[in-house]
């Protein structure tokens, strides 16, 4: 293994990467006599790996030259195994051809966390990222910006986290706020810039699980009177009884309803882009498509919402404009598509109406969700149609109302054991 050695270089195009085995004797005696390795002067980027005497990997990377000496600047990278050399030098040379390569031992916080961003958040969705970008532009850089990654310690993470709280941040806020910088900092041991993670020896606050708000029979009998005539009904009503997130119910389009079926795919979502100020279609949460089958009387509505718009488009002529997102089915009768902020305002005067305060549109989902479990649907069915990425998180969220599920149902098998005279008294 000692004569291993991998040999990568930089080009204008980017990292080319090809591996050689350099066999023979003479090569490795001269290695052993003089200690020397291969002579030939190494571009910038350049690189090679071998395993050491101890059983680990090492890479050096040529950084480039001293202006004043003229010497070749490098730096060694370690791992357990050789892929993990390998895709360490990988990401140090990529970075060196984009030019934001960071010193490990100059870099600052504000520094890492612009070239984590540029480098190394390009697997996650565009709505992700900006939340990233906002959490360090208003949280991270102005606490550590200026400080040295080297010089980040647990406590100035520990005093951040404790002010937010003072200042009335919610647990759940600090808690995406770590996240982010844990990613971050995660990345830059992974590189070897720090020899640890500093937010792991941090503690967050208690998370306090808020009571969910939901809407009861008689409540719920109040929204839909209230919202009864309005530009607003058939949307509100029609997520009320599917549970759809905000997003999914703004982006279902035609295309996506089998009236033959009676199912509704849902695949995308119509979200706001903050960064570019536009409106644009994504992803749904959990990234799967998913089908659901409402209640008939949804899907008779949705034929009555789509003879409406037939008629709106024939009204409208040229006036009609769907503003670039063709096929939606909630739009207003110039077929242009809703506003979130009007329709989350609309909900929340909506519930100052009929007594709910602070009544949010995410509640009308919850309201579907629970009702499905006081309606005695599987649990399986009830996460499904919802879009939950696993059971445990529907478990988890309506854990209170599960539990009366559970009791109903061992009411129910008392019952039926009375059949069998198993039931004393």
């Amino acid at each position: 293994m000692e004569g291993q050695h991998i040999a990568t270089s930089a080009t204008a195009g980017g990292t080319i990467q090809r591996t050689a085995q350099l066999i023979g004797g003479i090569y490795g005696m001269a290695r052993n006599a003089k200690g020397q390795g291969n002579s030939t002067r190494r571009e910038k980027g350049g690189g090679t790996i071998r395993q050491r005497p101890d059983g680990t990997w090492e890479a050096r990377v040529v950084l480039g030259h001293d202006p004043g000496t003229g010497k070749q600047k490098r730096r060694s990278i370690y791992g357990k195994t050789q892929k993990e050399v390998r895709e360490k030098m990988t990401a140090v040379i990529a970075s060196l051809d984009r030019g934001t390569y960071l010193e490990p031992s100059k870099a600052t916080v504000g520094q890492w966390l612009d070239t984590w961003l540029s480098d190394y958040t390009g697997g996650i969705k565009e709505q992700t990222r900006t939340q990233y970008e906002q959490v360090c532009r208003i949280h991270l850089k102005p606490s550590f910006g200026a400080v040295t990654l080297l010089a980040l310690k647990p406590p100035a993470i520990q005093r951040l986290y404790n002010k937010l709280v003072e200042s009335g941040r919610s647990p759940k806020t600090v808690k995406n706020i770590h996240g982010v910088l844990h990613k971050a900092l995660q990345q830059a041991v992974l590189l070897q810039f720090i020899p640890v993670n500093p937010c792991d020896a941090v503690q967050l606050p208690k998370a306090v699980k808020p009571d969910l708000c939901v809407l009861n029979e008689e409540k719920i009998s109040e929204f839909l009177t209230a919202i009864k005539g309005s530009e607003y009904e058939n949307i509100l009503k029609v997520d009320l009884f599917t549970g759809l997130r905000q997003g999914e119910i703004m982006g279902l389009t035609w295309d996506k309803v089998d009236f033959d079926s009676g199912i509704i795919t849902v695949d995308r979502q119509l979200m706001y882009d903050r960064k570019g100020k536009v409106y644009k279609f994504a992803d749904t949460k959990t990234d799967k498509p998913r089908k659901l089958k409402p209640a008939p009387f949804v899907m008779d509505i949705l034929k009555t919402i789509r003879k409406e718009q037939f008629q709106n488009k024939l009204k409208a002529g040229k006036l009609w404009n769907d503003g670039g997102f063709p096929g939606l089915v909630f739009v207003n009768p110039f077929g242009g598509h809703f506003n979130k902020t009007t329709l989350t305002h609309t909900v929340t005067r909506i519930g100052e109406k009929i007594g709910v305060h602070g009544l949010r549109f995410h509640d009308l989902r919850h309201t579907y969700a629970v009702a499905s479990i006081r309606a005695g649907d599987d649990i399986k069915t009830i996460s499904s149609n919802l879009g939950h990425a696993t059971i445990s998180i529907t478990l988890d969220i309506y854990a209170h109302y599960t539990t009366d599920m559970m009791n109903a149902s061992a009411d129910r098998m008392e019952e039926y054991a009375k059949r069998f005279n198993l039931v004393k008294g």
